[in-house]
């Protein structure tokens, strides 16, 4: 072997471009499974043939009311919807507990039976992957979005195709939200 074919080895051995990371974000709504706020596991592939209303919610939040909203409609809609709530602590710290002083909070204060996700961040570099798919149109096919505060809502049709998104001061009850619900 010639030095410059040496040469070339090497170069290839300890230069060549590293693999680029594998994309942890599904293609499919149905393939996302989460962890529950009560350490269980949320299977989004249960809810084909449903449509998906995904809220990131706060405790200490001026929206936080929107709680008792959510409840009525996940009550309302029962059997067509199913709402799935993703704690997070990223705008004001407003979410600071932890999933067991959650858990507590939205049971007590709202009486909050829909489904709820152990906390995650919604934003920034350390976005979970559910919220990459929600946020990218390159994933979601419909929009790339931004999540600018607690209790943003995304809806997703029975075919699991992201359809609408609201921002925080509309909500869950409103008549922009029925009406996509309704659809």
């Amino acid at each position: 072997m010639s030095a410059l074919s040496l040469l070339f080895f090497f170069k290839f051995l300890f230069f060549a471009p590293a693999a680029a990371p594998k994309d942890d974000v599904p293609a499919s709504i149905y393939d996302f499974k989460v962890e529950a706020l009560d350490g269980g596991t949320i299977d989004f592939a249960r809810y084909k043939g449903k449509k998906i209303l995904i809220v990131n919610t706060a405790s200490k939040c001026g929206y936080t009311p929107q709680y008792a909203a959510l409840e009525k409609v996940y009550e309302k809609y029962k059997g067509k919807l199913v709402i799935v709530g993703f704690p997070a602590n990223n705008f004001g710290a407003q979410e600071p507990g932890s999933n067991k002083e959650i858990a507590s909070f939205c049971t007590k204060n709202y009486g909050v039976s829909f489904p709820m996700a152990a906390k995650i961040s919604v934003k920034g570099e350390d976005v979970a992957p559910i919220y990459r798919w929600l946020t990218e149109n390159k994933y979601n096919k419909f929009k790339s979005t931004t999540v600018k505060w607690n209790f943003q809502k995304y809806l997703i049709n029975e075919k699991g195709q992201l359809i609408a998104e609201f921002d925080s001061n509309i909500t869950p009850d409103s008549p922009e939200v029925t009406a996509a619900i309704e659809k």
